[in-house]
């Protein structure tokens, strides 16, 4: 029920606009306040919208279950962790050394926490680089040597029989472990040759500095094809 000065002013202004006795509005206003009141009291609250939780692993590409055996941690600890160092607002650089010194994650598995992590906090998309540009990445294995896979990549005539791209030339190359093409677009491709045991090798590739996800997209496409081509020219020599 309103207080008596606010319920005056209503029958105040109720007997202005229906032209009814003070006593009248009077009467009708206290007959629709309990109803209101009721109604007001029986409401319920509205839901506040739940939070959606994050899936983790998905967002960092790798699953819980691996990076918990390789590092000691899910997603989501490394997550927590992390936020402690409040490494969302640091460099790449930054986390990977909080990663590798702190808790003595190797190297590889150094960079795979912080690009998770990356991912997780939005600092970087998948494919994307903290610099705002993408990568595509592509690895094969060979049963070859790693002498042998890596002089298919070296020697330019060899190169030509499954990498034929107009203006692709060797930047840098430390056989047999590491080769850095370079593209007329300014590109990078970034390759690393591994032994798998003496008959054995893997290459990993990755393009580097590329403008946008449909170019990474594109180039995934093209080194899977490629690099089915170097499987023929491997098996024929």
């Amino acid at each position: 029920m309103p207080r008596e000065k606010d319920l005056k002013r209503l029958v105040r202004a109720r007997m202005k606009k229906t032209g009814e006795s003070y006593t009248s509005a009077r009467s009708q206003l206290l007959r629709k306040s309990p109803a209101k009141t009721a109604v007001r009291r029986t409401a319920a609250p509205a839901a506040s919208p739940a939070t959606p939780a994050i899936d983790h692993a998905g967002v960092a590409g790798m699953a819980d279950a691996v990076i918990k055996e390789k590092t000691g941690r899910t997603w989501e600890e490394w997550t927590q962790t992390l936020d402690k160092h409040r490494a969302h607002e640091m460099a790449h650089r930054d986390i990977a050394m909080i990663v590798s010194a702190t808790y003595k994650v190797p190297a590889w598995w150094t960079q795979t926490v912080t690009v998770g992590y990356e991912r997780i906090k939005g600092l970087r998309a998948r494919g994307q680089r903290r610099d705002g540009t993408y990568e595509a990445a592509k690895s094969r294995t060979y049963n070859v040597p790693v002498a042998a896979l890596f002089d298919a990549w070296a020697d330019a005539a060899t190169r030509r029989r499954w990498l034929d791209e107009a203006g692709v030339k060797v930047r840098t190359a430390s056989a047999p472990k590491a080769m850095r093409l370079g593209w007329n677009d300014g590109s990078i491709a970034v390759i690393m040759f591994t032994p798998k045991g003496t008959g054995k090798s893997t290459v990993a590739v990755q393009h580097t500095k590329l403008p946008d996800k449909e170019t990474s997209n594109r180039l995934k496409t093209f080194w899977s094809e490629r690099l089915d081509s170097l499987a023929d020219v491997l098996t024929k020599s």
